[in-house]
């Protein structure tokens, strides 16, 4: 029987990835940073790609003390901006005109209300819209690169969603801050199908697959209450990760799973096996509307973003 995809085996199941290269955004610390390690560490050259420029160097700087040999290099990247988004991309296409792996990492957690540079709301700006961009300017090198994976991380939370209304998108009037968070959840889950019947279309040799992470100890509850989100609910989803939340290299497993197994394929959800601990398994993908919320996804995205997806 083969061994169990978890913190204690991943070193040994994640295959040799020397002569790739993979992007990782919020590479700066928790799933991020852990997915940027085990990446870094079986060969792959990891772009680091974060907000906070300081704290994505002091992440590499520890995984270079833990590796040296790893090959490592960080970008700033600010997904509540367009334009930061465009100068990221730019930098990376630079440095690299083909890119093996993209891990759509970064995100933000029932935040008070607040909205982008470009005018969207936070969290479907940063979670899903800022990804959406990344995504479009850096297919042309996933298309270079011989059978590339792009990972979306969604959540548990994603079954609260619901599909995005193009006519009500802000919710200033009306806005909840977990609410916001199951959108943009869903608007990951429903971009990665999306992406994955795109590369299927066009026969391009790339897949895009979905991952959440469980309950894990990321400081990302923390972030949420010391910014004064999250609501009532907010110390009790902190309190629950703290005393059953796995470590944020377990949470890791299987954005890391679906980024590398060789077994792995387009369209597929890697969980943990106990819906939010365990180690990584596939999951089936339980929702009715995905046509719906695909086609809706695209069309807002393309509109807000100005960038199609060029597949």
């Amino acid at each position: 029987m083969s061994a169990a995809w978890s913190t204690r085996h991943v070193d040994r199941l994640v295959p040799d990835l020397s002569g790739r290269v993979a992007v990782v955004t919020g590479a700066n610390g928790g799933l991020g940073r852990a997915t940027a390690r085990v990446l870094g560490a079986h060969g792959a050259h990891v772009v680091l790609a974060a907000r906070d420029v300081s704290r994505a160097d002091a992440a590499r700087d520890a995984i270079l003390a833990e590796h040296p040999g790893a090959s490592l290099a960080t970008v700033r990247l600010d997904l509540a901006s367009l334009a930061s988004v465009r100068d990221a991309a730019a930098g990376i296409l630079a440095d690299h005109p083909r890119v093996d792996l993209l891990v759509n990492n970064a995100g933000v957690m029932a935040t008070p209300f607040r909205t982008t540079e470009d005018g969207f709301e936070l969290q479907l700006g940063v979670n899903h819209l800022g990804h959406w961009a990344l995504t479009a300017l850096l297919v042309p090198a996933l298309l270079r690169a011989p059978a590339a994976r792009v990972v979306s991380v969604t959540s548990t939370a994603h079954h609260g969603g619901a599909v995005l209304d193009p006519d009500d998108l802000l919710w200033a009037d009306h806005y909840d801050p977990w609410r916001a968070y199951y959108r943009s959840k869903l608007a990951n889950f429903h971009f990665a199908l999306g992406l994955q019947r795109a590369f299927a279309a066009a026969g391009a040799p790339a897949a895009s697959l979905l991952a959440h992470p469980g309950l894990a100890r990321t400081g990302l509850q923390e972030t949420t209450v010391a910014n004064g989100g999250g609501g009532r609910s907010a110390g009790f989803w902190l309190a629950m990760v703290h005393r059953f939340g796995m470590s944020a290299e377990g949470g890791a497993v299987p954005q890391l799973r679906a980024a590398t197994d060789p077994h792995a394929r387009g369209g597929e959800l890697y969980a943990p096996r106990w819906v939010n601990v365990g180690p990584a398994v596939r999951r089936p993908v339980l929702r009715r509307d995905v046509d719906a919320g695909v086609r809706t996804l695209w069309r807002v995205s393309e509109d807000l973003t100005g960038l199609p997806m060029p597949v």
